[in-house]
């Protein structure tokens, strides 16, 4: 028997203007999302990034209050590689991230603020393909960013938010989950791959403690490696894949 031919992924659609990327840990967007990033930016899109930690328990080496501020310094200084100026935290504790109403009103707060009609997130199931499980702060965070969306549009979910002048937002028309086993869009990363290794490189404090590879080496070997595995969902192109959700 021969395997099924995987189905082709869509391009992302691209009629938006802003963009709210969610994420757990500084660096989780730089591992393969970053090449889109800096397509959007290229082609006059806005795009923000929140990150629910500072990812202060990420490097054991460094105890979290000296590590905290210096993997924020790497996150702000990796967006602006490819085109984003606004980086927020919301100030979970790393590790310990915990699905549940607090996330979610944080969240919704953070949709409201920015109001995007694309939000982006990471992937929200227990494991990465089957193979290997994922981070409880990964799941934690894709989960809630789904479910907050929702929430934003909501004035009478989280009404407090209303009272800080932070009117519901129901104009999210997509969410794009990156890293997902089940994508079905993408978007080309020929002209933001080299772009998105720089910003990985950012992160070197974080790169040097997890790996003894060059850091170079290790970052341009896993993005293009990334980039060509979608790309053979996608005619060929090096691509960034996402699962979307319409909404």
């Amino acid at each position: 028997m021969t395997e099924p031919t995987p189905t082709r992924l869509e391009p992302m659609p691209g009629d938006w203007h802003r963009a709210l990327a969610v994420v757990a840990h500084p660096d989780d967007l730089e591992y393969g999302c970053a090449a889109a990033v800096a397509a959007w930016t290229d082609q006059g899109h806005e795009v923000a990034y929140v990150l629910a930690t500072r990812g202060e328990a990420g490097i054991d080496t460094l105890p979290p209050a000296a590590c905290a501020p210096l993997r924020e310094r790497e996150q702000r200084a990796s967006a602006a590689v490819v085109g984003v100026g606004e980086v927020e935290f919301l100030d979970h504790r790393d590790g310990v991230v915990e699905y549940g109403t607090a996330l979610r009103r944080d969240i919704a707060a953070a949709v409201r603020r920015h109001r995007p009609e694309l939000v982006v997130t990471l992937n929200h199931r227990d494991t990465w393909g089957g193979v290997a499980w994922n981070t409880p702060d990964h799941v934690a965070v894709g989960r809630a960013t789904l479910d907050a969306v929702a929430d934003a549009g909501n004035r009478w979910i989280f009404p407090e938010l209303t009272g800080q002048g932070l009117e519901p937002w129901d104009g999210v028309r997509w969410v794009a989950v990156a890293g997902s086993s089940s994508p079905t869009h993408a978007v080309d990363a020929t002209t933001g791959l080299e772009r998105a290794v720089r910003s990985l490189l950012e992160h070197r404090t974080y790169l040097e403690a997890l790996t003894d590879e060059d850091p170079e080496t290790y970052a341009r070997g896993l993005l293009t490696g990334f980039a060509g595995a979608a790309g053979e969902r996608f005619g060929g192109t090096p691509a960034v894949a996402f699962e979307v959700f319409a909404r």
